[in-house]
């Protein structure tokens, strides 16, 4: 069998289809010897004093971004700050964050279309998102405000530059942050050109530009008019790209910053004006959006987003991780010297065994505490950081691959399935179907509760039969071959040679290698 490229889908039968969309989260930069040679001879001369003139220039920054909001309250700040605040430091903040990118190689911006006034798009819209350079879209856009982290102000300079910019925050530990930051969106978005513009990036997180992820509908849930803005980075060599696998920060910087000169094309696209039906509904505002710009770039519009740290796509009503992460648990297990199949897991069917993490290393031999937490964080944790052991026999089960797939999903019913409650039989419920999908499929959890309404549909309980389970999991012209192919341990794909070279019907599978990389989230 050829060796793919980790962004390669495997295909699950001979039949010719439609290419499937690349995988948005990869990223691999190919670099011949003469460039290596470039970026080392570079990287060691130009690099350094470029990254270096770039942090001066940053920390440059501050004073002006600090002057803005001297002495002004809480209360002042929730108004746009104008007079000589506004011009003195806008200016400053705006001719050095050029400044900036000029050091860092961005020599020059090219703009194409003309950017609407405020009046006429209160919010616009850039994509794709696809490195920590893409701010410089701020510049031609004349430094509108942004909605970012609440964390980011604690982050020297960069918490001043967000206060400067008035910028709109939400916190992932707040729970009512989400609401006011969209009460907050819709006051300046509807203030009638009194606020600037907001700049959003309706991605939320980078992807590596062959295809526009999902878009949130943060930006859209005002109903107003939006200016969809593209960005390109139309270099010979992309060095630019940080995508959730691929080049981490300090080496896309290095690269980027060893490059003679980096190109970068802005493009205000004609003003968005939405529809009764978008205004109300923000879900289908973003969908449509989405399309409108993915067309102008000449890319696919996906149903990819990040749930959490996982990226997932959408099959059917499901999401389903676009990597098994139950391999990277087999990879951890066989790192450790340990087979699967030899586990004696010991669960109970239909009765949950929580243990603890203790109990979970000495079930499976393990001795080395980095193993014992890398594999136990791979399961749901409850409240007093106990795992159900059921999870962890069904996980090891599937990593065996001695079982046939109707075993194994036969497995998966008797270990959550419960007694009805008027007769003598076993039914699959909700929480139990949404278990075994989050482990064999990365499905997150509350995605599954509408698929398994659908299925009980057809019948008064509300819960599945094995049968009614067997036939979702292994016969169902999607879902069965979603299962088909996740399912399938990496060393049965490494045997496997059949069907490689066909083309997939969009459902995402794993690499041809045989291991899942451990990446690091990149959300905004």
């Amino acid at each position: 069998m050829s060796q793919g490229s980790p962004g390669d889908w495997v295909p699950l039968d001979p039949t010719p289809g439609p290419s499937p969309p690349p995988n948005p989260f990869v990223h691999e930069l190919h670099l011949s010897r003469l460039q290596r040679v470039k970026f080392c001879l570079l990287g060691a001369l130009l690099a350094p004093i470029r990254v270096l003139l770039a942090f001066l220039v940053l920390f440059l920054l501050w004073p002006f971004a600090w002057l803005q909001v001297a002495g002004l309250t809480e209360e002042q700040l929730q108004e746009p700050i104008t007079r000589w605040r506004k011009t003195i430091c806008h200016s400053g903040v705006l001719g050095l964050s050029r400044l900036l990118f000029f050091l860092l190689g961005f020599l020059r911006i090219r703009v194409r279309g003309h950017r609407a006034s405020c009046l006429e798009a209160p919010v616009l819209v850039a994509a794709p998102h696809s490195t920590f350079f893409d701010p410089i879209v701020l510049l031609p856009c004349d430094l509108p405000k942004v909605v970012s982290r609440a964390e980011n102000l604690s982050v020297p300079v960069i918490g001043a530059l967000l206060r400067f910019n008035q910028a709109i925050l939400v916190s992932r530990h707040d729970p009512a942050s989400r609401r006011k930051v969209v009460e907050e969106v819709r006051r300046r978005a509807t203030s009638k050109g009194k606020w600037p513009q907001v700049l959003f990036f309706p991605e939320g997180t980078c992807s590596n530009k062959k295809a526009l992820l999902k878009f949130k509908p943060g930006a859209f849930i005002a109903g107003v008019p939006v200016q969809p803005v593209l960005i390109r980075y139309p270099n010979s060599l992309d060095t630019t790209t940080w995508a959730w696998r691929g080049p981490g920060v300090l080496k896309v910087l290095w690269l980027t910053a060893s490059q003679p000169c980096s190109l970068v094309d802005v493009e205000f696209l004609p003003v968005y004006q939405p529809s009764p039906e978008e205004s109300s509904n923000p879900t289908l505002y973003a969908n449509n959006v989405q399309r409108v710009m993915a067309q102008a770039l000449g890319i696919p519009a996906t149903e990819c987003e990040f749930v959490g740290n996982l990226p997932v796509t959408v099959v059917g009503q499901l999401k389903v991780a676009l990597e098994p992460q139950l391999w990277e648990l087999g990879k951890v297990l066989r790192k450790a010297g340990l087979s699967p199949g030899c586990v004696d897991a010991g669960a109970e069917p239909g009765r949950s065994r929580m243990v603890s993490k203790e109990e979970f290393a000495k079930q499976l031999q393990l001795s080395d505490p980095h193993t014992v937490a890398r594999a136990f964080d791979y399961f749901q944790q409850d409240s007093s950081g106990l795992v159900d052991f059921r999870d962890v026999a069904l996980a090891l089960a599937a990593l065996d691959g001695g079982r046939s797939l109707e075993e194994l999903t036969r497995l998966a019913f008797e270990l959550f399935a419960e007694e009805e409650p008027e007769g003598p039989g076993h039914l699959l419920y909700k929480d139990g179907f949404g278990t075994i999908l989050h482990l064999l499929l990365g499905s997150p959890r509350p995605s599954t509760a509408t698929l398994h309404a659908e299925l009980c549909q057809s019948t008064s309980t509300q819960g599945l039969s094995l049968c009614q389970f067997q036939n979702f999991s292994l016969h169902d012209p999607l879902y069965g071959r979603l299962f088909s192919t996740y399912l399938r341990p990496p060393h049965t794909l490494r045997a496997n040679s059949q069907a490689l070279e066909a083309t997939s019907h969009g459902i995402p599978t794993p690499t041809f290698n045989g291991t899942v990389n451990t990446s690091k989230p990149k959300n905004d």
